[in-house]
């Protein structure tokens, strides 16, 4: 099943504009916010990537911008990792109250840096959250927010990226939730090998439709 509907959206807010990209499938079950890696936005061609197989599996997505173009060019920026999560947090809010959107379930999928973002995003407002995917994350940017953590984390690292699956691997020790790590053989950080993108995208898929279950909040401990 294809997204039914993609629509370009603006989010505005204390006097910035943020675009992004709106993909609707027929009946969502859930929709997923991307945070994506730094200097990268809603054109990714990984994430839109992964969005769209999310879509065939029933889940709306927003690819946003978290920066606006003044913004993307100033390093500090890209890397404010508080900047990054209070813009997430106003990509959930916005969901919340968008008509086609409100009341549904909110996951978030962070690439890189973004996956900082997510985790700490998800600290702060546990109840906005109901599951998380890291992408060649860096969680180790979520810092002290990592262990208040309740939303489960998927963390998915290429084979090849060494020192982000020790990054990950400690993220693993310190997450108090229900939490995965999956290593994808022979990708490096970017996932550009053949079908290592196409296993994070049915990883993600797999980790969101479990935890967007009716009795989701009953499942068994994952494996750690």
């Amino acid at each position: 099943m294809e997204a039914e509907s993609i629509f370009q959206v603006r989010i505005s807010h204390d006097g910035i504009t943020l675009d992004g990209i709106l993909g609707l499938p027929a009946h969502p079950r859930g929709v997923i916010a991307f945070a994506h890696g730094s200097g990268s936005g809603r054109f990714s061609p990984r994430n839109q990537f992964v969005a769209r197989h999310l879509e065939t599996g029933g889940f709306a997505t927003l690819l946003m911008d978290l920066l606006t173009p003044d913004e993307a060019d100033d390093r500090r920026k890209v890397f404010d990792i508080d900047l990054l999560a209070d813009r997430l947090l106003l990509a959930e809010r916005w969901l919340q109250a968008h008509r086609q959107t409100a009341g549904l379930r909110v996951g978030y999928f962070g690439a890189s840096t973004g996956a900082g973002a997510a985790l700490q995003a998800a600290a702060r407002e546990p109840q906005a959250v109901g599951a998380i995917v890291s992408r060649g994350g860096r969680p180790d940017l979520a810092g002290p927010y990592l262990s208040r953590v309740t939303a489960p984390t998927l963390l998915l690292v290429g084979g090849d990226d060494g020192p982000v699956i020790e990054m990950n691997q400690d993220a693993l020790r310190q997450l108090t939730c229900r939490k995965e790590l999956v290593i994808v053989p022979g990708a490096s950080h970017l996932f550009e090998e053949p079908g290592t993108l196409e296993q994070v995208a049915r990883e993600a898929l797999r980790w969101f439709q479990r935890y967007f279950q009716p009795d989701a909040h009953a499942a068994k401990e994952s494996r750690s």
